[in-house]
């Protein structure tokens, strides 16, 4: 077996590498998510504001370390690591089912909240100048949700930016189910993989709550409905 802090070292990007060097899919929360065959895996490339700002924070920068909570996909790792910045990738979704079970219950359970951190925000403090969020956090309880919020006020830089997406709708049971791959600094593909069911939905007003304790929130809302919120640490 090797130690918890190897195994986090490997699923680090520490120096730019070969597209698809070290990715894997993104497993989905079978409980979570409802399938839909390949073929009907429905795909746009969009402009995104929440994105054109992370990147302007890196703009003109090398050598930084970035976060992706989305698992590593090629396109992601490539884009990344040729800007000259290290990436580490987690499968946040697959360790969120492998910690709390296929229907994510128990989410309250101190001991497990812990575990989960270890698992996946087992970081130094100031380890990160960035993380790319995505749209994970609608899948945490309060309870869970309120300890990844304040881990990643630890492990993220001050002055640092994270990018994060909600949707927008607050009233609905289930949502589209998105993966989301870095075309060029403001530019994403968005891939619809049938629908999900969050734990929790947000509007504006829950999100500035959320991020109370960081310096500042912002949002750009985009035409799938999702709210794209950069959060400056």
């Amino acid at each position: 077996m090797l130690p918890e802090r190897l195994k986090s070292l490997l699923r680090g990007f520490l120096s730019p590498q070969p597209p698809g060097t070290g990715s894997k899919p993104a497993d989905s929360v079978r409980s979570l998510f409802s399938s839909r065959s390949a073929a009907s895996v429905e795909t746009l490339t969009r402009s995104s504001r929440g994105l054109e700002e992370f990147f302007k924070y890196i703009r003109g920068q090398s050598g930084l370390t970035i976060l992706d909570f989305g698992a590593a996909t090629q396109q992601n790792v490539s884009f990344i690591t040729n800007l000259g910045h290290r990436l580490y990738s987690e499968n946040f979704l697959k360790v969120l089912q492998e910690s709390f079970g296929p229907d994510g219950a128990d989410q309250s359970n101190p001991g497990r909240i812990e575990h989960f951190l270890h698992q996946t925000l087992d970081y130094p403090e100031g380890q990160f100048d960035g993380v790319l969020i995505w749209d994970v956090l609608e899948y945490l309880s309060p309870a869970l949700l309120a300890a990844v919020v304040e881990r990643l006020h630890k492990v993220v830089r001050p002055q640092s930016y994270m990018l994060a997406f909600f949707h927008s709708d607050d009233k609905q049971e289930a949502v589209p189910h998105y993966t989301f791959r870095i075309q060029d600094v403001s530019l994403l593909q968005v891939e619809q993989h049938g629908f999900r069911h969050p734990l929790q939905l947000f509007n504006n007003r829950s999100l500035e709550r959320l991020f109370g304790s960081f310096e500042s929130v912002k949002f750009f809302l985009t035409r799938e409905r999702l709210r794209e919120v950069i959060v400056k640490v």
